[in-house]
């Protein structure tokens, strides 16, 4: 291999480890300031959604599938589902529509029907 590889790979590790270490270091004490505290516990959620958003809409390689895939998952996030329901409706939802049209409008259909029927009161509650 040439040095030049050798060289990458070492800047990486060095920045990987420095970014790793210096909060560890730096920062002995209990973080005080509410402002930092806040931006802080969200870093994690805003990580994920920046690595996991781009492949949602490139992995069909359908604009429109990913888009009816990604509505599908926002609905039924809001309406307070499982991730394991999520995951699979919004998967299922981006799949047909890149196989078949109609089968696409019966499972839109499918998620609408559980989604009135979830914001329904149930009788314990009325």
């Amino acid at each position: 291999m040439r040095v030049e590889v050798f060289l990458y790979i070492l800047v990486m590790a060095a920045v990987t480890y420095l970014i790793r270490m210096l909060p560890l270091t730096l920062i002995r004490r209990k973080i005080t300031n509410r402002t930092l505290r806040s931006f802080l516990y969200y870093v994690p959620y805003a990580t994920l959604s920046a690595m996991t958003f781009p492949a949602i809409l490139t992995a069909t390689g359908s604009a429109i599938s990913a888009a009816l895939g990604f509505a599908a998952a926002l609905i039924l996030a809001f309406r307070g589902k499982s991730l394991l329901t999520v995951a699979t409706i919004a998967s299922a939802t981006a799949f047909f529509n890149r196989r078949a049209k109609l089968l696409t409008i019966v499972i839109e259909s499918l998620v609408f029907t559980l989604s009135q029927n979830a914001l329904r009161p149930s009788a314990s509650t009325r």
